[in-house]
């Protein structure tokens, strides 16, 4: 796909990614084959992971259309999967209801309905806790919906975060969430943020997803220091960053750690996780070739990689440049 003057991959932004498995699913259930939805996590097992993510790609088709997940749950009003697939769902409308602009940009009516839907979807993760208790999932649901209400849910946060590391140490759901509760833009600061995601992904066993964690502070951290209201400072300054030893250097060894059990699966967070070391070289300018192999696994699939975002006014536009550096 690298050869001379080709042109970059048409993205292909299906939020399923690589996990064809998944999408097919999904897009089964949507005809009306709920089954399918069922049988799919069914065989998930207990890959917390990979199964985190199905559901959050299945919460999200719901939110679509939810006459699928009406017809399960006729069927069976008391699966667990049933009502994890509920409080997603809620909070996937609660996310669109806000929107991602930054708070001053945020108008007090999407503040109100981004708080109503959380609260549902608090309500929902608790109900699928009860009917599944050894599942981390509902308890990094509830973690999620408290950014509508963190400043006065912070112990209610912490619970929440215990009960879920407590049945996967590292679960990265969980923990992707930590790190975005306790950064700057919502209810903590750079050095809680960066805690966040240094220290499980260091206690981290080789190849734990939660060893890339801290690149997203890193992300986190330029989009706040660098334009994070207006979008206004230019992407060299924020790339100028990127560029620093210490940075380079860390974005290294986490990669190396996350490589540490031997080249990690495209499925569950592995394209996700490939996008956010190809788009760390690009910013510090570093290991060209080498992006160009992690493109080259990722090939189309951009699924909704939301750190592009934070450099740039639409997804693609970041997929493409650093696809462009690459293959120079």
């Amino acid at each position: 796909m690298f050869g001379l003057f080709r042109k970059p991959p048409t993205p292909d932004t299906d939020y399923g990614q690589a996990d064809l498995e998944l999408r097919s699913a999904r897009d089964r259930a949507l005809a009306g084959d709920w089954a399918a939805g069922r049988d799919l996590i069914r065989s998930t097992g207990k890959d917390w992971e990979l199964r985190g993510r199905r559901l959050a790609v299945l919460s999200s088709a719901v939110a679509e259309s939810s006459q699928w997940l009406d017809a399960w749950e006729a069927t069976a009003p008391d699966d667990p999967t049933v009502a994890i697939l509920r409080a997603g769902a809620l909070m996937d409308q609660a996310g669109k209801a806000r929107g991602q602009a930054s708070a001053r940009n945020t108008s007090r009516e999407q503040f109100e309905r981004f708080q109503q839907l959380s609260a549902l979807a608090t309500e929902a993760g608790h109900r699928a806790a009860e009917l599944n208790p050894d599942d981390p999932y509902p308890w990094a649901t509830s973690m999620t919906s408290m950014l509508a209400n963190g400043r006065q849910q912070r112990d209610e946060f912490l619970v929440a975060m215990d009960e879920s590391v407590k049945r996967d140490p590292y679960n990265f759901d969980a923990h992707l969430m930590a790190v975005t509760f306790r950064c700057a833009k919502w209810y903590g600061s750079h050095e809680q943020m960066f805690d966040a995601a240094r220290e499980p992904a260091a206690a981290a066993p080789a190849g734990s997803s939660v060893a890339m964690l801290p690149l997203l502070a890193h992300f986190e951290y330029a989009l706040r220091e660098f334009g994070f209201d207006t979008r206004a400072e230019s992407l060299s300054t924020k790339a100028s960053y990127f560029r620093r030893p210490e940075v380079i250097g860390e974005i290294d060894a986490c990669a190396a750690k996350w490589r540490g059990a031997g080249e990690p699966r495209l499925i569950g967070r592995g394209i996700t996780l490939r996008h956010w070391l190809a788009l760390a070289n690009y910013l510090a300018d570093h290991d060209r070739k080498g992006t160009k192999a992690l493109l080259a696994q990722i090939g189309p699939y951009l699924g909704n990689t939301a750190t592009y975002g934070y450099f740039w006014m639409r997804q693609t536009e970041g997929f493409h440049a650093v696809w462009k550096w690459a293959d120079k």
